[in-house]
């Protein structure tokens, strides 16, 4: 029913021009730079920043679609098969643009007309997930054999590589879509083989795109949450891009235990990486954000397992140091809420009083950013251990205190209370009122009880996987978040086996009918129910907004600017749209000429926003919510620089199937 417009979402997760200009566009700038989009992030150091300038803040009004791609890839979920969503961002290189889609089909593009030049399709096995999983596949990645002379053949001397839900890596000629045969078996590495015994096919299998720095292809995956707490191996793995030897291996198993074999069988258990990865190509190191150690919820277990869990790990790329620790960072301490570390760090020079500073960005669900020396570690903007609630449910244990960085300041509203109660009437906001009194609500960090707690922000955020977009010449960065509150309660083991099956069967891909998410936490004595708690009408009971944008000063920790991301279109149980802010999935971009790009609502609706300001300059209607991050590019000095975007729906939005790109108006 429509009043449960974002419950469902949260938990799981014709052009309008706005800005001021007349019915003529300006000639097109055929000057100025080019340039592709080669890694998820656009580069190895994930900034998501482009330097294109043609599509500018005095023109942007004018972009129109030019062409609309759709690969039949979608489902809406049946018992056979889990609904999908399109969060895919594609990369551009060599005149084609390669993507995957959620069924794991590989797929080749011409960038300027959308005309299909290839696909692959990998015959995917799994079609049916656990829990509230969608299908999907957030990108590929690509290598070129540089080493490679003209008597060699010229078969996979550029490779796509992708990861598949049937846990499998496998590489592809990027000039035909075919597998290459001297990689692996016939192109394909089986990602199960290594990690020990009962391991189904739901619960491991890689989500982001690999990365690709001196000539190694670099995966994780994801780990199913809260299954069990004998989970599959967290291993990060790094192959050799031509034959698919496996190179080295990151266990991450606590400095104090035994170490595992490079090759396997890996320690379960221990955090897994499912978010995207950044490199620094040059120092040889590897910026990995780290998963929890399961289940998420209850810890009693873990016996240190999560020394390496919520954190950015530095590792070694080559020589002999390959795939040990250089350092760590732990943004939660024994995290007990599911606040991983789902953004991809990112590289910047941070200029400070002693000069310019290698460092690395840190974005968290907890809406914290740290700005850490890239070669030590070390905080480059003070950060502060505090004090957090303690009183952990029976069995478990607490850190006493949390990070929180002083400068930027905290991204995130510092508590909810009975008397920061929400709602659009005095009775809708009394029963938010009740629902908050009835549970642990002492701030962040207020850990998971058996009366049941407030958990805000939510585990989806907070800053999740979508990432920050950062303009490395005035160090300015703009990331999305999502400001809604959830309940988390600790459910006895016979209370939860006495509970109807009904009351506890999630859909495909969704939530339970009762829009909670129940999880079984096998190995502890508790299951766990997730609920966001709505008021009648089905709005969050904190106040809005409920999604925002903001602009961050990196290099002075200031906060530039701030607006509420997103409408009620289509959400909302009345006929009338609030820029209020909505949660939110997906990234941004930014642009040299001044403009972030971000889609990620559940509205339907691609923005461009004004660096300086924040003020929304341009808005188009796309067939579905684009819950994925933005690309730009532009191939040839003669040539349209183009704007392109995922649309395909997730769990809060209906699920579809379009690649959507824009550009001017060509010249006559």
């Amino acid at each position: 029913m429509r009043a449960n417009w974002i419950a469902r979402g949260v938990l799981a997760t014709v052009l309008l021009g706005v800005a001021g200009c007349d019915d003529s566009p300006p000639p097109l700038e055929m000057r100025g730079p080019t340039g592709d989009w080669p890694h998820y992030g656009q580069g190895l150091d994930g900034l998501r920043y482009s330097p294109l300038n043609q599509i500018s803040p005095d023109n942007v009004g004018h972009l129109e679609e030019v062409w609309r791609y759709q690969s039949g890839d979608f489902s809406l979920g049946d018992e056979n098969q889990t609904r999908t969503s399109l969060q895919v961002t594609p990369i551009v290189v060599g005149e084609r643009l390669i993507f995957c889609t959620p069924y794991n089909r590989v797929i080749a593009l011409d960038p300027e007309t959308g005309e299909e030049l290839w696909q692959f399709d990998p015959e995917l096995q799994l079609r049916r997930l656990h829990g509230a999983y969608p299908m999907i596949c957030r990108g590929v990645a690509y290598w070129q054999n540089a080493e490679a002379d003209d008597g060699e053949a010229r078969e996979c001397r550029e490779r796509v590589f992708t990861g598949t839900q049937d846990a499998e890596l496998i590489a592809l000629d990027a000039a035909t879509g075919r597998p290459c045969p001297g990689f692996g078996e016939a192109g394909r590495l089986a990602l199960r083989d290594a990690l020990g015994e009962d391991v189904p096919a739901w619960e491991y299998y890689p989500t982001s795109a690999p990365l690709v720095v001196d000539d190694l292809v670099i995966i994780g995956a994801l780990v199913a949450d809260n299954v069990r707490t004998n989970a599959p191996p967290g291993v990060v793995r790094a192959f050799d891009a031509r034959s698919g030897e496996l190179a080295w291996a990151w266990d991450p198993v606590p400095p104090d235990q035994p170490d595992t074999p490079t090759e396997g069988p890996y320690r379960r258990s221990t955090a897994n990486v499912w978010a995207p990865m950044a490199a620094d190509a040059e120092r040889g190191l590897l910026f990995v954000p780290t998963g929890n150690a399961p289940p998420d919820y209850f810890g009693g277990q873990r016996n240190g397992l999560d020394y390496y869990a919520s954190s950015v790990v530095a590792l070694h790329t080559r020589g002999e140091q390959a795939g040990s620790v250089a350092w760590h960072f732990q943004t939660v301490h024994h995290d007990l809420w599911d606040y991983d570390v789902g953004a991809q760090p990112s590289l910047i020079e941070l200029n400070t009083e002693a000069g310019p500073a290698p460092a690395v960005v840190v974005s968290t669900k907890t809406g914290h950013v740290f700005v850490l020396h890239r070669e030590s570690g070390e905080p480059l903007h003070p950060v502060e251990e505090r004090p957090v609630p303690g009183n952990p449910a029976p069995g478990d244990t607490l850190s006493a205190t949390q990070p929180f960085p002083v400068t930027p300041p905290t991204l995130f509203p510092p508590q909810l209370t009975p008397d920061d109660a929400w709602g659009l009437t005095f009775w809708d906001r009394g029963r938010c009122r009740r629902q908050i009194e009835s549970r642990r609500a002492e701030g962040i960090f207020t850990p998971p009880s058996l009366q049941g707690t407030v958990v805000f922000p939510a585990a989806t955020g907070g800053i999740n996987w979508g990432s920050g977009a950062i303009d490395p010449h005035r160090n300015l960065m703009v990331v999305n978040q999502s400001r809604v509150p959830t309940g988390v309660r600790l459910i006895p083991r016979d209370e939860y086996a006495a509970l109807p099956e009904e009351e506890t069967r999630t859909d495909a891909g969704g939530l339970a009918g009762n829009n909670r998410l129940y999880s079984e936490m096998r190995g502890t004595p508790y299951a766990v129910s997730v609920e966001l708690l709505s008021s009648p009408l089905g709005m969050p009971c904190s106040a809005p907004p409920w999604g925002t944008l903001t602009a961050v000063d990196l290099d002075d920790g200031e906060i530039r600017w701030e607006v509420p991301l997103g409408s009620t279109r289509g959400l909302a149980p009345w006929p009338f749209w609030l820029e209020w802010g909505v949660p939110n999935i997906g990234g941004p971009i930014v642009t040299a000429s001044g403009l972030a790009f971000i889609g990620a609502t559940p509205d339907r609706y691609l923005r461009a926003f004004d660096l300086a300001s924040g003020e929304t300059l341009w808005r188009a209607d796309l067939p579905y919510a684009a819950h994925a991050t933005p690309l730009t590019y532009r191939l040839g000095p003669d040539r349209r620089q183009f704007l392109v975007v995922a649309a395909g729906g997730h769990v809060f939005s209906d699920p579809g199937d379009a690649i959507v790109a824009f550009a001017l108006p060509a010249p006559p």
